[in-house]
């Protein structure tokens, strides 16, 4: 699934807390790098040109927790006003009275600098109260800060569990171009890797030896390889430990058929120092000892060039020597400068952050390539295929090939017949729906005929709050699901918890109605979900698959591929209460996969399944941006023009 942006989502007048990487240099009160501040300009001007008002987070240094003045944001804030042309506020705090203050004075189109996260001991631990509070002084959270995205804090992980969290320009890009590397490399796929230590690769090259054609090897970490096929290494930088390690990565890459490339020859010194003395030694003639290798020679240089000159997708990542000195600078540049050259014949170049990036910028060939990524570590992390946390708790769009998503009003015991078609009426004008992504209205019995009258010839469908599965006889107060039919209404609402709980119903009692409504071609809504105290006491997961598999008893696969499930904890229900993001994708992942494990993980794939429990306008997108949740049941919000909103969010976030 892709993620939500900055463009998907309305900012006019909203509050926005924004996180950013302004993790810049700074000497003697200036700083000495902007290349992070400008970055981030694009998502901050965008927000201010859309009437948004944005307060940045960011940290700087290792502060340790405490405020210390010389990690203090008052400089970057300054000078972002600079490069804004626009007035930018600063306040010294980073919670409490004066940033509240600060916060409620902001207009639309300004900027507010709040002081750095990492003074609040609670931002790397990802603490709750610190995210909630940072979510509270806020509408909607844009996170544009890949370089923290592999580390889960409260700045960055933890808002998105209160509030909506949305991708910012450069968070867009670098994930559009690191996933073209991970999962869909065009080919010839040559991977570059440097730097000093195997160690920090090792789950890089192991994962890409499933994608790469090539893999070159440069930097101290080729002597580790080196020593590994007893080539003599002198007195260069080895792992001993990872020796094991690179012998078996060079086994798997043959097995795979990846051509694994190491240095022929070598720039070698005794000391890293510059003007020391130096020469090119060929590695099969081996390095003396007390000599170090310190740079990729020139054959290798000429070797390096051969193998990606047909590239169609490049990845680098590390340095080929120690390119901060000039002495020892020709392998990094000259494999630099042959990266550009394939990237201006089409090929898609990623530079991996970090050491790369510093050596593109020092060698003037950074705007050479087409994306250099601003997180060395972030980028490391996503090449091997592990899920950052900073990226997963980005909303994500729906993807119609995947399952129908609902948008489901449940009025319960409101509107008389007129106020039902006056309000349907105006709804049928309002909303529009689309393939896979259905509106339906569930009102009283009493209106059900009428509002299915007025909805025949809209897209809107009908639904009922309830049906006993007997098909006539003496049930005085109870509705059949022939009743239903003959009216034309198609969706019932099975097991919701104030059947549950108020009128007593049993599991028994709703796998008969679940049966009876499918065998009669209606499409049911199945509630599940616990109580507060269920919650309290840990035992969540366990109500809600008691629930599940007691309404399904005695029921194939066929016949419950039309059950809709809708998760509803019964504390967040009319009490205006919700559940978070993250509390709510928990449960509903975890019915998907007990849906996998009772058929199969086609059916689990298959099946929608909805949030029910005070679903509001303000968090609705976070909800629903959450990969397993697919719509909403929704009570007090579906009587009123929040339903055309909530609608409205959900167009805007559906591929």
């Amino acid at each position: 699934m892709e993620k939500l942006t900055i463009k998907d989502v309305d900012l006019k007048g909203k509050k926005v807390i924004m996180r950013v990487d302004f993790n810049v240099p700074i000497k003697d009160g200036k700083i000495t790098d902007e290349t992070r501040i400008v970055a981030a300009l694009d998502t901050i001007q965008y927000a201010l040109d859309k009437g948004a008002k944005v307060i940045l987070l960011s940290h700087l240094g290792r502060p340790k927790g405490e405020k210390d003045p010389q990690f203090s944001l008052k400089p970057v804030a300054d000078r972002l006003g600079e490069l804004l042309n626009n007035k930018v506020y600063f306040v010294d705090e980073t919670r409490g009275p004066k940033v509240e203050e600060a916060v409620s004075e902001l207009k639309e189109g300004e900027v507010l600098v709040l002081e750095n996260t990492r003074f609040e001991k609670g931002e790397t631990k990802n603490d709750p109260e610190l995210a909630k509070y940072w979510a509270s002084l806020a509408d909607l959270h844009v996170n544009d800060a890949f370089g923290t995205a592999h580390r889960a804090h409260a700045s960055n992980v933890g808002i998105a569990d209160y509030i909506p969290s949305v991708a910012g320009f450069l968070m867009e890009k670098e994930i559009e171009f690191l996933q073209k590397a991970v999962e869909n490399p065009e080919k010839p796929y040559v991977v570059i890797l440097g730097g000093a230590k195997v160690s920090d690769k090792i789950g890089v090259i192991n994962n890409l030896l499933n994608k790469a054609d090539k893999i070159l090897i440069g930097g101290a970490m080729m002597f580790t390889f080196l020593k590994a096929l007893d080539k003599k290494v002198g007195s260069s930088l080895v792992e001993e430990d990872k020796l094991d390690v690179a012998k078996e990565i060079l086994e798997n890459a043959k097995a795979k058929g990846v051509e694994i490339v190491l240095p022929i020859d070598a720039v070698i010194a005794q000391k890293i120092e510059a003007g020391v003395e130096k020469k090119t030694v060929k590695i099969d003639d081996g390095i003396p000892e007390g000599w170090m290798g310190l740079d990729i020679g020139l054959e290798t240089v000429s070797l390096f060039k051969e193998k990606i000159s047909d590239s169609k997708t490049i990845v680098w990542n590390g340095p080929m020597g120690v390119f901060e000195i000039d002495d020892f600078a020709f392998g990094t540049e000259e494999v630099a400068k042959a990266i550009a050259e394939v990237t201006k014949k089409g090929c898609i170049s990623i530079i991996g952050g970090g050491d790369s990036a510093a050596a593109a910028e020092k060698f003037g060939l950074a705007s050479e390539f087409s994306h250099v990524s601003t997180g060395g570590g972030a980028s490391l992390e996503f090449l091997e295929g592990i899920e950052l946390p900073g990226i997963s708790s980005i909303s994500e769009k729906k993807n119609l090939n995947e399952r129908i998503f609902i948008l489901a009003g449940n009025w319960k015991m409101n509107k008389t017949n007129a106020e039902a078609a006056e309000f349907v009426s105006k709804l049928i004008g309002q909303i529009k729906t689309q393939d896979k992504f259905e509106v339906i209205v569930c009102p009283p019995f009493t209106a059900l005929e009428k509002v299915r009258d007025i909805t025949s010839t809209s897209s809107i469908k009908v639904g009922a709050q309830n049906v006993y599965y007997e098909d006539k006889g003496a049930y005085t107060g109870e509705i059949s699901v022939n009743m239903l039919k003959d009216i034309g209404v198609e969706y019932v609402i099975l097991g919701h918890s104030e059947r549950r709980h108020i009128f007593q119903e049993s599991d028994e009692l709703i796998n008969k109605k679940l049966k009876k409504v499918l065998a009669s071609g209606l499409k049911p809504i199945l509630c599940v979900g616990e109580q507060l105290e269920e919650r309290e006491k840990g035992l969540t997961f366990n109500v809600v698959e008691r629930q599940i598999k007691e309404a399904l008893y005695g029921l194939t696969e066929e016949e419950s591929k039309k059950i809709i499930i809708a998760y509803e904890p019964v504390w967040a229900i009319g009490t205006g209460k919700v559940a978070t993001p993250n509390q709510a994708q928990e449960v509903h992942k975890f019915i998907r996969d007990l849906l996998k494990d009772i058929f199969n993980e086609e059916f689990a794939k298959k099946t929608t399944i909805l949030y029910g429990g005070s679903i509001k306008p303000n968090n609705y997108l976070g909800l629903f941006g959450k990969p397993d949740i697919d719509g909403g049941l929704v009570g007090g919000a579906s009587l009123t023009q929040e339903f055309v909103e909530l609608a409205n969010i959900m167009k805007s976030i559906i591929e």
